[in-house]
């Protein structure tokens, strides 16, 4: 094995032990000491990686983030009618949510209090997210269909709603798939065809 690979392998161990450390007890009652007790190394090792437990949740919810993208994104059947389309994507989110509702939790609740260098990756991500929207409905059959691309602060406004709907049904420990026909129906009048 590489020293590369070591480093890999440590960095990994240290974002699943953020990761474990956040559903135990959230981020704000997360420490250090949690995520190497949870990863089975040491502070040592916690600090080649990471400056503090900020930069490493940072780096664990930019990966989750991503995740999430490439999971809509692979759900979504170009080629199928705009509503399939809709709910595909509706249905790929809320999936990856349930897949983890503490590490999004900490992502929509915890990240906006951290200063200035996690907001701009939030910022980052919600752009991403953004782009994403704006790709997806950018095709020959959509625009066939009266459905064009929103524009950045459209795209924004069903984020927001949507992450907040998200944030209040994890806090109220509520099923999460519950959201499914009401996501899928906002996001029909914000993106469907216009005139």
């Amino acid at each position: 094995m590489t020293t590369t690979d070591l480093a890999a392998g440590f960095r990994r161990r240290l974002l699943d032990g953020m990761a474990a450390a956040i559903r135990r007890g959230g981020y704000a009652e997360t420490t250090v000491a949690d995520i190497v007790r949870e990863a089975r190394t040491s502070r040592r090792t916690f600090y080649a990686h990471f400056a503090d437990r900020q930069e490493c949740l940072m780096a664990l919810l930019h990966e989750s983030n991503e995740k999430t993208i490439a999971r809509i994104d692979r759900a979504v059947d170009a080629h199928a009618p705009w509503e399939t389309q809709i709910r595909q994507a509706i249905e790929a989110w809320i999936a990856a949510v349930q897949a983890d509702p503490p590490i999004t939790l900490a992502w929509i609740r915890e990240v906006p209090a951290l200063g200035t260098s996690a907001r701009r990756i939030q910022r980052e991500t919600m752009d991403a997210f953004v782009i994403l929207i704006q790709r997806l409905t950018d095709t020959p059959e959509l625009r066939a269909s009266g459905v064009l691309p929103p524009t950045p602060q459209t795209a924004t406004v069903l984020l927001g709603g949507l992450r907040e709907l998200i944030a209040t049904t994890v806090e109220d420990d509520a099923d999460i798939s519950d959201l499914t026909e009401a996501a899928v129906h906002a996001t029909k009048l914000l993106l469907g065809p216009r005139g």
